[in-house]
């Protein structure tokens, strides 16, 4: 979305601002879905954001407009503004540049659970994706992954090939279920040939999104 057509599709005056004059501002990834950060713009700072490209937000604690990523380099770069259905709430969905949004260095401000650090949840893919990843990066020699992953190239697209068959069958047998159910087995073995390759599940998305433009 350009600037211009980001700036016509938010009415400024039509946004609902709290007593303080604020709206809270849910900040996504918009590659897969990742809740980045809450923070809050007035209308001064969203006409900022609109104007830029960047996050603009209203700082409550120090009481004056704040870039983001102004100190630490790690600007968002909007991609979309919506506005819910009471215009009381924002949605920005951004291209995080160097994949930190928090303060103390986490992709998202949203990593805690039950006292502990976990990465937010995103799309499922990515969460696959992620746990594939760590059984290449910690192998258990029970997990399937991990067997898969050591048998290199040849097993991997052995399966890659099989399940791409597999999928062909499912789809000529006109079965719904058997479709769904091959195609994920299809997606799974080609997250791990992604692994294998440290080739980012995101660098795929990012190919999907300049198609679809």
């Amino acid at each position: 979305m350009t600037l211009a057509s980001l700036a016509s599709a938010i009415p400024l005056d039509q946004i609902r601002y709290n007593d303080q004059g604020l709206v809270p501002a849910i900040v996504q990834d918009y590659l897969d879905g990742t809740v980045l950060m809450l923070a809050w713009m007035n209308r001064e700072s969203l006409q900022k954001t609109l104007e830029t490209g960047q996050t603009w937000f209203w700082s409550r604690s120090r009481a004056e407009l704040w870039p983001k990523g102004a100190t630490s380099g790690h600007v968002q770069q909007v991609k979309t503004i919506r506005y819910d259905c009471d215009s009381d709430a924002l949605l920005v969905t951004v291209e995080q540049v160097g994949d930190i949004a928090c303060h103390t260095g986490e992709r998202s401000c949203f990593h805690q659970i039950e006292g502990a650090i976990a990465p937010p949840p995103a799309d499922t893919l990515s969460q696959v994706f992620q746990v594939i990843c760590d059984r290449r990066d910690h192998p258990n020699p029970d997990s399937y992954t991990c067997k898969l992953l050591a048998g290199g190239d040849n097993k991997i697209l052995k399966k890659v090939g099989e399940e791409a068959a597999e999928v062909v069958m499912a789809c000529k047998d006109d079965d719904p279920d058997q479709i769904a159910g091959e195609v994920a087995d299809l997606f799974y073995h080609t997250l791990v040939a992604l692994a294998q390759h440290q080739v980012d599940l995101k660098a795929v998305y990012r190919k999907l999104q300049e198609r679809r433009r």
